[in-house]
């Protein structure tokens, strides 16, 4: 029994580090720019498809990872465009950029599913022994790479147009640009997670990015909710770790003999209770401090009034 449990723990865990890019793509978009971007579903799909149809044609598995995040790239800004310069909503931008990426991803693929299994990946450079000591190093080197480039003048722009346009305007930003760059750097990380994803389970289907965004969202908050999120390398760290913690959840559920169908609803629910308990325990502390501050006025009140009978009295 902890035999299969360890295994499903250490495959969870292996699992979670190639989100943790997905994540990281998800908490730029929703944390810094806070722009909800649905783009996410299918750009996700995009980095697995081009990645899955290079390995086939014989392209090496690092350049046709690379290009995987390239089209990433290409579909945020697209989205990005949509609302800078089209004017649409940022949210119905994002869910049209989806409903289009499903069928580009089914052109570029050429048919739904395409297995991997016979094809060398970026996994097939190290001994599977040595995936959890190579990827965690690589993932957090990348992690490092944005904490710099948020810190630059480009990145802090970027921080700024999430949390004051309008300021940020009045400084000479173009606020177009950095959106777009920080939609387009953000589905670029979620399709290099995808081409990874794709690589590791051994296919590309054209459903696989099916509730990125919930899980991206639930990675973030689990993240944010357990290690805080006051600096940029804190809350990227938190991010890293929130995906990794999420699939352990998920693993726990399925070894428990949960279905598999349920898994959008424990991810739905974990997510709440993500957002929800931080509130209420909030409430609580509000709660009770009002309490303790009128037990302290009632017993001042009821001295001071002790203090002027004796007054009275004598």
């Amino acid at each position: 029994m902890f035999d299969s449990l360890f295994r499903a723990f250490e495959g969870s865990v292996e699992l979670g580090l190639l989100y943790v890019l997905m994540a990281l793509g998800v908490y730029i978009s929703f944390r810094i720019l806070d722009f909800p971007d649905l783009t996410v579903d299918g750009s996700f799909t995009t980095g697995a498809a081009v990645s899955a149809v290079m390995l086939t044609q014989g392209w090496s598995p690092v350049m046709a990872t690379f290009s995987g995040f390239l089209a990433g790239c290409a579909a945020g800004a697209i989205t990005g465009i949509l609302h800078t310069k089209g004017k649409i909503n940022n949210l119905l931008a994002g869910i049209l950029m989806m409903i289009a990426l499903y069928s580009i991803n089914l052109r570029i693929m050429g048919k739904p599913n395409i297995p991997l299994f016979s094809q060398e990946t970026v996994f097939s450079f190290f001994s599977s022994d040595y995936f959890l000591l190579i990827v965690p190093i690589v993932i957090f080197l990348i992690k490092l790479l944005l904490d710099a480039f948020l810190h630059t003048e480009i990145g802090l722009a970027l921080r700024a147009t999430g949390d004051n346009p309008r300021m940020i305007r009045s400084f000479g930003v173009n606020t177009d640009g950095t959106i777009i760059l920080g939609i387009s750097l953000s589905n670029g990380l979620v399709a290099m997670s995808g081409a990874l994803v794709a690589q590791y389970q051994g296919f590309a289907d054209v459903q696989m990015g099916v509730g990125m965004i919930v899980i991206g969202l639930a990675s973030v908050i689990i993240g944010e909710a357990i290690f805080g999120h006051r600096k940029v390398f804190q809350a990227t760290l938190a991010v890293l770790m929130g995906a990794i913690i999420y699939r352990l959840v998920i693993a726990l559920a399925l070894h428990f003999d949960m279905n598999s169908e349920d898994l959008k609803l424990i991810t739905a629910l974990i997510v709440i209770g993500a957002l929800t308990i931080p509130k209420v325990q909030q409430s609580l502390l509000k709660r009770r401090k009002a309490m303790e501050r009128s037990r302290m006025l009632s017993s001042m009140s009821a001295e001071a009034d002790g203090q002027k009978g004796g007054h009275t009295h004598a």
